[in-house]
C-alpha cells in the first residue's frame, strides 16, 4: 500500500554560514546534491545557501509543517551579487569603524553581514554593557543606504564569525563543525586531571575550550568504579591515600605512609577503607 503523494514532503538541508546552523527547506521537484549551491526564500527576502544534508522525503505530521522553499539552484549572475555584497560590507566595515571612532562609542566591531539582495546590512559588535548607536545608526543610513541592524554578541560568537587556529593547531571547533554552543564548566578540566591554569584550558575567546566537553562523558564513566581522591585503600604495599587519577592508563596514585607515591592498578586494589 503506497502513501499518497500529497503527504509526501521531499525536504534539504541548507547551510548559509560556515559551521551555521543546518536549515530545513522543501526542496520541490529540484534534484541536489550535497555541496550544491542554492538560492533559497527566507524571511528576510532570498538567501543564498550550500546544500548540507541531501534531499530525503518525509511524511505524516513532519510534512504537515511549513517551510520556505528552495527557489531555485544558484547560478553565474547569483554568484556576481555574491561577490558584489563581498565590496558593500566591505566598504559598509570600514566606514563603520570610522565612525565609531568619531563618535568614540565603547564598541569592537569586527563583522558586516549583507542579505542576498543587498538591502539589509548587518552589523556585529562586542561590547562590555549597552552601547547607544542611535547617531551611529543614522551615519550609516545616510552612507549605504539601506536597512541596517546593530547586532551585540557574545565573546564566543566573535570567536566562531572570525576563526583561528586553537592551541593544538587546528582550526577552532566554533568555527569549524560546532553548530550551537554548550555548557563548559571547570568540573570538566577536573574530571580529566587537566591543569587549572586559566591559559591552558581557555581558548581563543578567553572562555573555556569547548573541546572539554568532548570526552568528558568518557572519564566520567571510566571513573565511575575508582575510589575517590582523598580515600584510603589497601594496596599489595600496604595501605595509603589516592592522590590522583590516570583513566588512560586504568591506575590511581596512591601516596604511602612512607612518604612514597606508588601507581596502582585499580583492578589490583584490595580494597577500600571507610575512611579519609
Amino acid at each position: 500500500m503506497t502513501q499518497n503523494s500529497e503527504n509526501l514532503k521531499k525536504i534539504v538541508g541548507i547551510r548559509f554560514k560556515p559551521a551555521g546552523k543546518i536549515y530545513d527547506f522543501d526542496c520541490g521537484a529540484f534534484v541536489l546534491n550535497t555541496g550544491d549551491k542554492v538560492i533559497v526564500e527566507t524571511q528576510q527576502g532570498l538567501g543564498y545557501g550550500i546544500v548540507i544534508n541531501p534531499p530525503t522525503l518525509i511524511s505524516g505530521d513532519e510534512a504537515q509543517k511549513p517551510l520556505k522553499k528552495v527557489y531555485r539552484p544558484a547560478g553565474a549572475k547569483d554568484l556576481e551579487q555574491l561577490e558584489k555584497n563581498k565590496a558593500l560590507e566591505e566598504k559598509a566595515q570600514a566606514f563603520c569603524q570610522s565612525c565609531v571612532a568619531e563618535l568614540e562609542l565603547n564598541m569592537k566591531l569586527f563583522n558586516v553581514e549583507s542579505t542576498f539582495d543587498g538591502s539589509k546590512l548587518t552589523f556585529y559588535f562586542t561590547a562590555d554593557g549597552r552601547v547607544d548607536f542611535r547617531k551611529l545608526v543614522k551615519l550609516l543610513v545616510k552612507e549605504l543606504d539601506a536597512k541596517i541592524e546593530m547586532r551585540q554578541v557574545g565573546i564566543r560568537n566573535h570567536a566562531k564569525m572570525c576563526g583561528g587556529l586553537g592551541r593544538c593547531g587546528r582550526s577552532i571547533c566554533c568555527s569549524t563543525f560546532i553548530d550551537n554552543f554548550g555548557p563548559v564548566s571547570i568540573r570538566m578540566a577536573k574530571e580529566q586531571g587537566l591543569s587549572l591554569n586559566p591559559t591552558k584550558i581557555s581558548g581563543l575567546c578567553g572562555r573555556l575550550m569547548c573541546c572539554l566537553t568532548f570526552e568528558n562523558d568518557t572519564y566520567v564513566e571510566i571513573k565511575k568504579g575508582y575510589p575517590k581522591v582523598g580515600k584510603i585503600v589497601e594496596t599489595k604495599e600496604g595501605p595509603g591515600k589516592v592522590t590522583r587519577h590516570n583513566p588512560l592508563k586504568n591506575f590511581v596514585a596512591v601516596l604511602m605512609e612512607n612518604g612514597h607515591e606508588i601507581e596502582v592498578d585499580v583492578n589490583d586494589l584490595l580494597k577500600e577503607k571507610n575512611k579519609e
